[in-house]
């Protein structure tokens, strides 16, 4: 109990970093070999963090709905959410662009090959999207982790106890401590987040190396300095404008954005970030557990918004073909739009570019050529998404007063063990 007392004393995320740091040198030194020692510890932890966050969210919502006072505050906090989502997303697809157009990572490349395992996405008609929300059966969607659905289902049945009122007093007092249950197992899985992350890196270094890589570099250089922008100067200035301080904001929201980068899931990271934005960024816990939930359904600037941009203008210019205004405005609009519609759809980031591509009229089969480096670009661009899910819940309380200004400008970086709970941990060393 002492190595594991001392271990909790670490920062959650000097230990993060420890893993990524020994599990790239890991897969560096033992090269493809990697991926079959240590990726199954990777995969491990993934399947752990998807293991609860179902269930989290489930319970989560259903107690949000009840504590936000019926449907006028959960309609009014639901259109501010949507409203910033939509603002956010378009200065994403705006940085895509400038970047893309500055650096210019289609030019000079030539003999290209389209990925092997590449075939062009179907993508689903906006009323299959729409039907596809309403779960037919909500246990099915429970199992098949179909957060969208689960949302839906889960608000229904909030919105049930709130009329039902004292009636199922014991029922609501019962899903509250459900919740809080889920809480703490949050905690207990997010502890291994380190061990994951080693494995997770060692993997991916030991399986990609640096031939992969090389002749796609600059668009690689292009997506992370687009997507590195859009973190510190974007959701820096727009947490600035808010009268808050944007070094408190990703303070708080490192660990859950170094939980993205690993993972590469905005699903898996969902657990890390309701975590971040409840505890260490002062958002109320009921509007967190509605808000995060959607945004990690829906709010994609990484992979709805700044890859397509970006992509958009790979193909363009690997292909000599010159985008007029009005194609702009396309990407603009499909990329706003076709995050939201097609929300819960598998392989977002696959499914939007060939929405966007398609509506701008560029050729698909350019999207072929990055699948091969596609984990690499997916590390930053979830990173992206996750910390946006963070920044619309911040703006939101802070605008409508469901900010804890105390915990945020605390702004703790640890996700893991509560300071309480390591007190007790210590108890029971001394008593040992």
């Amino acid at each position: 109990m002492k190595l594991v007392s001392a271990w909790l004393r670490i920062p959650f995320w000097q230990r993060v970093l420890a893993g990524f740091v020994l599990g790239a040198l890991a897969g560096w030194a033992l090269g493809p070999a990697a991926e079959t020692w240590f990726g199954p510890l990777g995969t491990v932890y993934v399947n752990l963090i998807k293991m609860i966050a179902v269930p989290l969210v489930f319970f989560a919502v259903m107690k949000a709905i009840g504590s936000l006072h019926g449907q006028k505050s959960v309609a009014a906090l639901s259109a501010r959410t949507f409203v910033w989502f939509a603002i956010t997303a378009a200065l994403a697809v705006a940085v895509g662009l400038v970047v893309g157009g500055v650096l210019q990572p289609g030019r000079g490349l030539a003999g290209l090959t389209v990925a092997p395992d590449y075939t062009v996405r179907e993508i689903p008609s906006w009323k299959q999207v729409l039907l596809d929300v309403i779960p037919t059966n909500p246990f099915r969607a429970l199992s098949e982790g179909k957060i969208l659905q689960v949302i839906v289902f889960a608000g229904l049945v909030g919105f049930a106890l709130v009329k039902l009122g004292e009636r199922v007093a014991g029922l609501r007092k019962l899903i509250g401590e459900a919740s809080d249950t889920m809480v703490q197992v949050t905690r207990f899985v997010l502890e291994m987040t380190p061990l994951g992350t080693f494995g997770l890196i060692a993997a991916l270094v030991g399986a990609y190396g640096f031939e992969k890589l090389l002749p796609l570099g600059t668009f690689v250089l292009a997506l992370y300095l687009a997507c590195a922008i859009h973190i510190v100067f974007v959701y820096g200035s727009l947490v600035a404008l808010h009268g808050l301080n944007p070094l408190k904001f990703f303070r708080g929201a490192a660990s859950a954005m170094q939980v993205a980068f690993v993972a590469s899931s905005s699903f898996a990271a969902m657990p890390a970030a309701i975590r971040a934005v409840t505890h260490n960024l002062g958002v109320d816990k009921d509007y967190a557990a509605f808000a995060v939930p959607l945004g990690a359904s829906i709010k994609m600037d990484g992979c709805g918004a700044i890859y397509p941009a970006l992509t958009s203008m790979f193909v363009a210019q690997y292909f000599g073909l010159h985008l007029e205004p009005g194609q702009y405005v396309t990407i603009l609009i499909a990329s706003v739009l076709g995050s939201f519609g097609t929300a819960g759809v598998p392989g977002t980031a696959i499914v939007m570019v060939t929405l966007v591509l398609s509506a701008a009229g560029l050729p698909l089969e350019g999207i072929g050529y990055l699948v091969a480096i596609d984990r690499v670009l997916d590390m930053m661009r979830t990173m992206t998404n996750v910390t946006g899910q963070m920044l619309v819940p911040v703006l939101v309380s802070k605008e409508t007063g469901l900010l804890d200004r105390e915990t945020f400008e605390a702004a703790s970086s640890n996700l893991g063990i509560a300071e309480g709970e390591r007190a007790e941990v210590g108890a029971s060393d001394r008593t040992a």
